[in-house]
This record gives structure tokens, C-alpha cells and sequence, in this order.
């Protein structure tokens, strides 16, 4: 953090607390509590007129200075509804009133925090966002977050590659376009910028928060696609302690010649968690073990992974914390990349596969202090990745993670977010990447504020330096009229929203994205079964704007509450960055088809501009109609990926005479629902994926399409490079084809804190492919019991 933007803070931090100073004539205090009475709510946001506000403090108190006069108070907090009651306060009074918050099970009532850094009501936000709950994690026995992450309207992963709304193609183990947060700060890798999905806590899980366009103003480099949040939970007032087991099987795929013929495939694991508050201390605790014997020849996980929340409130300092979350993980296993054949896809080219055994572990110290309507915090992330395999391809590296963050609510109903971030990268050195370095300098700031208590009005800006060794961001360029550049990228946003009728929302909103490309897309240098992955030093960083126009309507069927929402959303890239396969020539031919140089690879490459335009429909909701309890999450998503400057003589790496980018489909439908109904459950999922319109042509074209060798009578467009993907040219249509997958569940509760859970995942077993070469799961059968005391 530089001196100035550090004066800034505190000049802003002193004006605040002289404005909180000010004598307004009355008071009104009191405790809030979550639903039992008893459970007392930390930073449960308390306002009049939805302008003035504070906070409650770490015995969930809160005390709020009016004028005299009557007043409409409401209460909001993460995870329940919001509060609302009239009030009349005298002129010197003193008005005790003590609020009760209710679970938040209606959409109508959800608040979010990561839209704007701060809680608002989902209703209110300026972007479009879903919010998935821990409940549907635990129902569909989710094991690791990528899984539940494509069930959410718009977004597929693919190989471990988020994509929102089509931003992303297929890209293996380097770089994402989508930001993943632990509790809002960044949960990458230092080395290949990737997400670790499996290492993410689920068994402590309060919610997750998916915010769909670019968001680089608030979240940085990588938030180019949009930004994924999980939050953490918290011990509150009573001790709670969660315990599921499982155990499970895969059934051989629908057509059995191509299985690989082994034993019974098993997968079992357990989760548990305990929270409880000790004194002035909050403790949680977490584990998972997991042990799948996978589905596909030699591909097997087994992962053990622990985590500890520690948050100290301190009593004689009102509104101060300091706290530390950790989470520490093993886990090995085999890596599947590419099939044997197209009729023996289930087993790993060669029969041989790459055993790894990787570590990770992250600790996060962190204070915040509350004071009336300022909120400070400081908080910081150690994370350390451990990569070994059999090949001698290892990687060793750390991510250190810092933010200062300065927030504070005026009485004008204005809400301001500034913060400063450092953070560096250390690859320590290894076969896979070599040894390099990295810094991320950036400072941001946003208002939200709120008008006629109807509309909403967000703008923000961040400024972003990146550096990895001697490649650096170049920086802004001033228009003409001004000499000279800025030394840093700017970024911007724009939102609004406003609410036309009762449970009418319109909203738009712009966004400008950045992203610096991985030390794993620069320097990676390996080979995966016969493909090569080659680096690329020259890459350069690739931007991006998005524009939404939504509506959002609230509804209600009996005691149903839902939202519909309708967006149309447009993205421009420039200098993107994509996973090219095609012939690289590092060294001359030894022999008829390059093979001893494994020429045939994998590159990223800036492929210039592209164009992702379309809509999005999506419901939300939950509540009773009649005497059944009804939860509903689904959503249709239309999306047109295009190169706007496709040359066919030109462009010769995807598929002939195809404009469409790579690896994504135009159609996507996704739905989730769930019954409930006395101690009976029953749920229901089903994905929709239209066909992959284009691919890489190496693919299914000779790779030695263009060398013919005249001089020794060869002719190269004749040689088919079958030792790649052996058959996927010849059932190229069973790869390029749309699909529906169908889950579904039922669970029994007993007594009042025990659940037996019964699951089916791919239920009538079909076969599909998200990228050439991997054939996804057959049929898995599922049991799980689980406990909640």
C-alpha cells in the first residue's frame, strides 16, 4: 500500500467517525438474535428509513442515535429474512428494542454480500448472482464443489474450467477466467492460477455467491468471467455438530464392450463439523476423507482434509475481532487425460496412468473492528500447494495474500467500499514451471447508494498493477489531448437498480475486466499421455467489457416466494486467451510422424477478439403450497460465442468454415427441485447441454495436415493421427451431440436429527463427453446417513 492511498484511508476513516459524533436527540438500542431467541447475530445490519445504519457488535448489540420522530427500522443479516417494525422515538428517550431474525428461506429475503462487498438484499443487487445453499450440497451428497457448480444456471465446468455465460472454452489446469473466494478473498493457486476444487471446505459451508460478468473492478485480475464466493460458517449461541457417512457405486456404462472390466467401482467417505462459541471465542471445526475408487481404469482419488475457524471477540473493546481460519490437505490418486480408444474409452492410453500425491494448506489471520456505522478490516491468506507425481513433473509454490478494507454507511443512505491489496506469488523452482515470481499491486473504491428508497445506484473503480518476472502490466494510455499513461490498468463498473412495483426489480450494468495470464500458461513445459503442453512467454494479458439488462419479479403462490429473472447480457474480449491444440515444431523430424518430439500439443494463445452474446431466464424459491414444502433452483441460458473477425482462408485451427469459439455450447437448461413433505424428501435434477459446436480441427483432422513431404513420396493429408484419439474421428457424432442428465434422490428423517439419504446420479446412464476424450461417469448409486445434533 503507497503513502497516499494510506492517507486517503485514514482521512476518510477520521471524516466518518466526526460524522457518527454528530447529536441527534434519542436512542435506540437493543440485542439481536437469530430465531430461537437465544443466538445472538454479529454485524446484523440495523437501519431507519433504509438510510442510517449501524451494525451489531459481538455481543449483537447495537445502539442507534435519531432525531425525534417515527421512523420505519429494519434489520437485515446474512441467511434470514429481514426485519421490518414502526417506531416513535421522543427526544431524549432512550427505546429498547430487541430484534428477532427469522431464517431467510425465501428468495425474496435472501441478502448477499459479495455484488457490492457489503450485505444488500439479493432483490437489490445490480448484476445478476444465484445463491446456492449448503442444504442442496448436502442433499445431492456433493463431494466437491465443481459438481453442484453445474447445476447453477449458465455456468459448466469443464476439466476443472469454470465458465460463466460461455466465457471460458477448455483449458487444462492453467488459468480461470472466474475468481473463486474463501470468505472474499482469493482461493487461486500461485502457479497455475487454477481453481483446486477439491480442497474447498464444503463441510463447513454456509452459502455460495456466483456474480455472472466481469468484476475485475472489486475482485482483480481474475474475475474477467465473473466470481464464485463461498462463505464460511460461524458458531453461534448454541453448539451444533454435523455428521454424514457415505458409501456408493458406479454401474457399467450403457454400452459394456468399452469398460474396462474391473471389480465393483466403490466411493464412501465421511464430513463432519462442530461449532460452538467458548466464552468470547468462536470455534469450528471440520473434516472430510473421501476414497473412490473412480469410475475409469486406474483413476482413483483418495483425499484427507481438515479445517479450524478460530474468531476472538473482544469484550472490553466493543465491535473488535480477531480470528485465523486454516485448512490444510492430502490427497492422491491417478490422472485420466485422454482414452485408449473410442471402444475402450474407460481405460487410459497406454494402460499406464500419472500418479500423483499433492498437499495444500492455507491460513487466513484476520481483524475487524466495528464502530458504529465504520467498519475496518485487515485480512491476510498463506496458501501453500505441494504437486508430486511419478513423472518427475512436480511444482512447489505459495500465494501471500493481503487487504485492507475501509467501509462505512452515511446517514444519507450512501454506502462507500475502499480497500488496498498486495499480493505475491513464489514458484519455488521445479521441472513443471521453473522458478518464478509474481506481484499484484491494487487499490479500489465504490459507492452504492440508494434513492427515493427505490433506486439503487452502484459505480466502482480499481486500479490493478501485475507483474511475473520482467513481463509486467504495460499500463493505460492517456487519450492524445493528455500526454503520457497511467502506470497501472484501471478498471470500472457501473450498476443500477431500480424497483418499478412492489416485487419488480430492473436492473443494468457494465463492467470492464482484466486478467494477467498464469505462471502455468507462460511457463508450463510437460506432457500429458501422447500430447505435449508447451509454454508461451510472449502472452500477453486479455481484457474484456460485459453490459446486462434484467428484470427481476417476485412472486407468490401460497406461502411459495420466488423470483423470475429474465437478463440479456453481451461480452467483448480483447487479446483472449485460449487452449490451442495444434502442430508446435520445437525441434526437426525424427522420423515419420514427429512423434519421439511429441509435436502435437497444447499451447495458450492470444486468438485476438470475440464477441459472447445471449439470454438467461432462471427461477428461484421456496415455501409451502398446501402441505408440502417446495425448494426450486433452475434456469435456461442462451449463448452465441462467436470470432467477429473469422477468416475461413485464415482461421484454420477450429473446425472449417465454423465462426463459433471453441469448446462451448449454445444451450443450456439446468433445474433443481425438491419436495418436502413431514419426514419425506424428494428431489429431482436435470442438466441440458446442446451439442459442442466447434473443437480443435487437429482433433479429428490429420495433425500432419499440412507438412506433405513431396521429395520422399509421402503425402501427409493421408496419415491419420490415430495415436491421439484413436476413433474420435470415425464417432465424431457420439461426442457431437446434445444431452440430458438426470438425477434424483430421496431421504427419510428420523427421530429429529438423523437422515438416510438414498441418491442416483445419471439415472438412465447416458453417455456424453464435455471435451474430446473424456467420457464422463455412468450410473452411481449412493447411500448417505446422516446426523445433525
Amino acid at each position: 500500500m503507497n503513502k497516499s492511498t494510506l492517507k486517503l484511508i485514514l482521512v476518510l476513516a477520521l471524516f466518518c467517525s466526526i460524522m457518527q459524533a454528530q447529536n441527534t436527540g434519542g436512542v435506540i438500542n437493543g440485542y439481536v438474535t437469530g430465531p430461537g431467541g437465544t443466538d445472538t447475530l454479529i454485524g446484523a445490519i440495523v437501519q431507519i428509513n433504509s438510510l442510517v445504519g449501524v451494525s451489531s457488535d459481538i455481543n449483537g448489540h447495537y445502539s442507534l442515535p435519531v432525531n425525534e420522530g417515527t421512523y420505519t427500522l429494519s434489520c437485515t443479516s446474512v441467511g434470514y429474512k429481514t426485519f421490518t417494525s414502526t417506531i416513535t422515538v421522543k427526544r431524549g428517550e432512550s427505546l429498547t428494542l430487541n430484534i428477532k431474525l427469522n431464517d431467510g428461506n425465501t428468495a425474496l429475503d435472501e441478502v448477499v454480500i459479495s455484488a457490492g462487498k457489503y450485505e444488500q438484499k439479493l432483490s437489490d443487487v445490480t448484476v445478476s448472482m444465484d445463491v446456492i445453499k449448503s442444504s442442496l450440497i448436502e442433499n445431492k451428497n456433493t463431494t466437491s464443489l465443481e459438481y453442484i457448480m453445474n447445476q447453477v444456471p449458465g455456468v459448466t465446468v469443464a476439466d476443472g474450467q469454470a465458465s460463466i455465460r460461455g466465457g471460458s472454452g477448455f483449458s487444462y489446469g492453467a488459468g480461470s477466467r472466474v475468481l473463486m473466494l474463501v470468505d472474499e478473498m482469493p482461493m487461486i493457486s500461485a502457479d497455475a492460477g487454477d481453481i483446486k476444487w477439491n480442497y474447498l471446505p464444503l463441510e463447513n459451508l454456509e452459502q455460495v455467491e456466483v456474480i455472472k460478468g466481469a468484476s475485475s473492478a472489486l475482485f482483480g485480475s481474475s474475475a474477467l468471467n465473473g466470481v464464485i464466493n463461498m462463505r464460511t460458517a460461524y458458531a453461534k449461541d448454541k453448539p451444533q455438530t454435523k455428521l454424514s457417512t457415505f458409501f456408493g457405486s458406479y454401474d457399467a456404462p450403457r454400452h459394456t464392450y468399452k469398460w474396462w472390466k474391473g471389480t465393483s467401482q466403490f466411493q464412501k467417505g465421511v464430513n463432519f463439523s462442530h461449532a460452538q462459541k467458548l466464552g468470547q471465542l468462536d470455534f469450528v471445526l471440520g473434516g472430510h476423507v473421501f476414497d473412490d475408487d473412480g469410475f475409469r481404469m486406474l483413476e482413483t482419488e483418495k483425499r484427507k482434509r481438515l479445517n479450524v475457524n478460530l474468531r476472538y471477540n473482544f469484550k472490553k473493546i466493543p465491535g473488535l475481532s480477531l480470528g485465523a481460519n486454516t485448512n490444510m490437505m492430502n490427497t492422491q490418486g491417478g490422472l485420466f487425460f485422454l482414452w485408449q480408444s473410442y471402444d475402450s474409452a474407460y481405460i487410459p492410453q497406454g494402460r499406464t496412468i500419472q500418479q500423483y500425491n499433492n498437499n495444500r494448506f492455507n491460513i487466513d489471520p484476520y481483524v475487524t473492528y466495528f464502530h458504529g456505522t465504520n467498519k475496518f478490516s485487515l485480512r491476510n491468506r498463506y496458501f501453500k500447494t505441494e504437486n508430486r507425481n511419478n513423472k518427475n513433473q512436480g511444482s512447489n509454490a505459495e500465494l501471500y495474500y493481503s487487504e485492507f478494507q475501509y467501509q462505512k454507511r452515511f446517514y444519507n443512505g450512501l454506502n462507500l467500499t475502499a480497500g488496498a491489496v498486495y499480493m505475491e506469488q513464489q514458484i519455488l523452482g521445479d521441472s513443471l514451471y521453473g522458478k518464478h515470481n509474481g506481484s499484484n499491486k491494487a487499490g479500489y473504491i465504490q459507492a452504492d447508494k440508494k434513492f427515493f428508497n427505490k433506486l439503487t445506484v452502484s459505480l466502482g473503480i480499481r486500479g490493478e498493477f501485475y507483474q511475473v518476472d520482467t513481463a509486467k502490466t504495460n499500463g493505460y494510455v492517456l487519450p492524445k489531448n493528455q500526454k503520457g499513461k497511467l502506470p497501472f490498468q484501471p478498471v470500472a463498473r457501473l450498476g443500477i437498480n431500480y424497483q418499478a412495483f412492489e416485487y419488480t426489480f430492473v436492473r443494468a450494468s457494465f463492467g470492464q475486466g482484466y486478467r494477467f495470464p498464469s505462471v502455468a500458461e507462460k511457463f508450463v513445459s510437460t506432457a500429458v499421455s501422447a500430447l505435449k503442453i508447451y509454454p508461451n512467454p510472449s502472452l500477453q494479458p486479455e481484457r474484456a467489457w460485459s453490459a446486462e439488462l434484467g428484470v427481476k419479479q417476485g412472486f407468490k403462490i401460497g406461502n411459495f416466494k420466488g423470483l423470475l429473472d429474465v437478463a440479456g447480457f453481451y461480452t467483448e474480449y480483447t487479446n483472449m486467451i485460449e487452449f490451442v491444440f495444434d502442430v508446435y515444431r520445437p525441434g526437426g523430424k525424427t522420423g515419420l510422424f514427429y512423434v519421439d518430439q511429441q509435436f502435437a500439443g497444447f499451447k495458450s494463445q492470444n486468438i485476438g477478439n470475440a464477441q459472447i452474446s445471449g439470454s438467461e431466464i432462471s427461477l428461484t424459491g421456496s415455501g409451502k403450497i398446501g402441505p408440502v414444502n417446495i425448494t426450486v433452483l433452475a434456469g435456461y441460458t442462451y449463448i452465441n460465442p462467436v470470432n467477429p473477425n473469422f477468416n475461413s482462408l485464415k482461421d484454420t485451427l477450429g473446425l472449417p468454415n465454423i465462426k463459433t469459439l471453441k469448446y462451448r455450447s449454445k444451450h443450456l437448461f439446468k433445474n433443481d427441485i425438491q419436495f418436502d413433505y413431514k419426514f419425506i424428501s424428494i428431489g429431482y435434477s436435470a442438466r441440458f447441454q446442446s451439442k459442442v459446436e466447434n473443437i480443435d480441427r487437429r482433433f479429428v483432422q490429420s495433425v500432419l495436415h499440412e507438412y506433405n513431404d513431396i521429395a520422399n513420396g509421402v503425402n501427409w493429408d493421408d496419415i491419420d493421427a490415430t495415436y491421439i484419439l484413436p476413433g474420435l474421428r470415425q464417432n465424431f457424432g457420439a461426442f457431437q451431440k446434445s444431452f440430458w442428465v438426470h438425477d434424483a434422490r430421496i431421504s427419510f428423517n428420523f427421530l429429529r436429527y438423523c437422515k438416510f439419504s438414498f441418491i442416483v446420479n445419471n439415472l438412465t446412464n447416458v453417455e456424453y463427453q464435455n471435451r474430446p476424450g473424456d467420457m464422463r461417469p455412468p450410473t452411481q448409486y449412493i447411500g448417505q446417513l446422516s446426523f445433525k445434533f
